[in-house]
């Protein structure tokens, strides 16, 4: 399933990343792979390793080489752009609100029923929040006979509010 595949880093979400995230996903398209599939041979979850090639997670050198191995890109290009000098700037992929239908439907989604989900956690937890830092997050296909079904989980850990 090899592909040609150029990813023009003057374009959103890239402009803003290190050249080497282009090469990323060009190197990803070739060989066919799925994030699922490099996510397995680098022992990570799937969307950690897609928010890592959208410069919103840091690898460690490790990480780094393994995924330099699996798509065949020298290490020392990797480790240059992406290594312990560089860090991630999350949150700042684009406009607000978002253009593109998959983002703008998650956005849509927390200002519909942001307020109901805040006032449940709350009622279930207390006064807090649920992290985005310790947080777990996997996206599933469930068969339905009026058409597949998108999953999200969130499974964060719950802060609560400190009292001094």
């Amino acid at each position: 399933m090899s592909q040609a595949a150029t990813v023009s880093s003057n374009n959103l979400p890239y402009a803003d990343l290190p050249p080497i995230v282009a090469a990323l996903f060009e190197a990803k398209a070739k060989k066919g792979l799925s994030f699922e599939a490099i996510s397995k041979a680098i022992g990570r979850d799937e969307i950690w390793v897609a928010a890592a090639f959208y410069g919103q997670a840091k690898m460690s050198p490790d990480e780094l080489q393994a995924v330099a191995n699996v798509l065949d890109i020298p290490t020392a290009s990797v480790q240059s752009e992406l290594g312990s000098h560089w860090w991630p700037n999350r949150g700042g992929l684009g406009p607000m609100p978002p253009t593109d239908p998959v983002l703008y439907r998650l956005y849509e989604s927390v200002l519909v029923y942001g307020h109901a989900i805040k006032a449940v956690v709350h009622e279930k937890f207390g006064d807090g929040i649920m992290s985005m830092i310790d947080c777990k997050v996997n996206v599933t296909k469930k068969p339905d006979p009026k058409g597949d079904r998108v999953v999200l989980t969130f499974d964060g850990k719950f802060l609560p509010y400190a009292k001094w």
